[in-house]
């Protein structure tokens, strides 16, 4: 099949069963279709368009890519898998059923098959529920000073106390600005340790206790922190610790194993994304909290690798068996 005979569509007939069908359209599904179709494998990307990094305007760290639109590094994406005949639909996976095959049924009605399946269906950020914070996300409300910090640094960071976790990334956001405060919120002073003091201390980090009431936005800017007491903190970036919400009903409807960890539970898996279940793997968010854009690109690689390797080895020993 010539590069101009490719299907390129959006709809596509869903007809006899895919090699591969990749739930979620984000930096890994697209990845891992991306060698899938270069390795000849037919593949669905089964797409329902929500990224969990929608609510920034650019992501960093990526190499070539630094600074792009996220929107624009997916529709690109998109753009080169339809070059290796992959079909992509625009829907939601709401079930999922293993038996001869994978039957994956979408919100629109339809049913599709395949051989083996890649989740990638990511995590969902919960805010905390301060007003104005959900409104600022991935602006001047930020979670992650790798992805934001280079941008912010040297204003005046605040850091939104939900646990004695987020001393940790006050200690981590100290690196970008001489200028932070710690907003205890919800933690009462004494749920500091000694070790968690004398770092503040070290760091020039300085602690005020209180619940935060609102935000100050002037000019549609970030100016201050509101406490609940009426006092008016200037800053200029807030950084919060959103709950990872893991999507992994998909990974329990087909009887996956999931661990616990402090950010949510995800599937076990190996090196490769493998899970427990035969035939699925997951790559990016799906199977951790701290999958950046550059790291949901290569896991989905290396799960498709996997699965190319897999479906031929399959293949060979039902011909020598058969």
């Amino acid at each position: 099949m010539t590069q101009s005979t490719m299907p390129r569509s959006e709809d596509p007939a869903l007809t006899g069963t895919y090699d591969v069908i990749v739930v979620g359209g984000g930096a890994a599904g697209l990845s891992a279709a991306l060698v899938l179709g270069r390795s000849r494998r037919r593949t669905l990307v089964v797409d329902a368009g929500e990224p969990r990094n929608a609510p920034s305007d650019h992501m960093q760290g990526y190499l070539t890519r630094d600074g792009m639109p996220p929107a624009e590094f997916l529709a690109l994406g998109r753009e080169e898998i339809a070059r290796y005949g992959v079909e992509l639909v625009r829907d939601r996976v709401v079930d999922v059923s293993r038996g001869e095959d994978f039957a994956v049924e979408l919100a629109g009605g339809r049913i599709a098959h395949a051989r083996r399946l890649i989740v990638t269906t990511g995590l969902e950020d919960e805010l905390p529920t301060v007003p104005g914070v959900a409104e600022r996300f991935g602006r001047d409300v930020l979670h992650c000073p790798f992805c934001h910090g280079w941008e912010v640094r040297d204003e005046r960071f605040g850091v939104l106390a939900t646990s004695p976790m987020s001393v940790h990334q006050a200690l981590m956001v100290s690196g970008w600005s001489d200028d932070v405060t710690l907003f205890l919120h919800t933690v009462a002073e004494p749920e500091l340790s000694d070790d968690d003091l004398r770092r503040l201390a070290a760091a020039r980090v300085k602690v005020v206790p209180g619940e935060v009431a609102g935000l100050r936005v002037e000019d549609d800017r970030l100016t201050g922190v509101r406490l609940a007491d009426g006092s008016t903190h200037d800053r200029s970036v807030l950084f919060v610790a959103p709950r990872a919400v893991p999507q992994t009903g998909l990974m329990e409807r087909l009887g996956a194993e999931l661990q616990e960890t402090p950010f949510g539970a995800y599937p076990v898996v190996d090196p490769t994304g493998r899970t427990t279940v035969p035939g699925v793997w997951t790559a990016g968010n799906a199977m951790g909290f701290a999958e950046q854009v550059v790291h949901a690109a290569s896991g989905g690689y290396r799960a498709a690798a996997a699965i190319v390797g897999d479906l031929i080895m399959s293949d060979l020993d039902a011909t020598v068996t058969g």
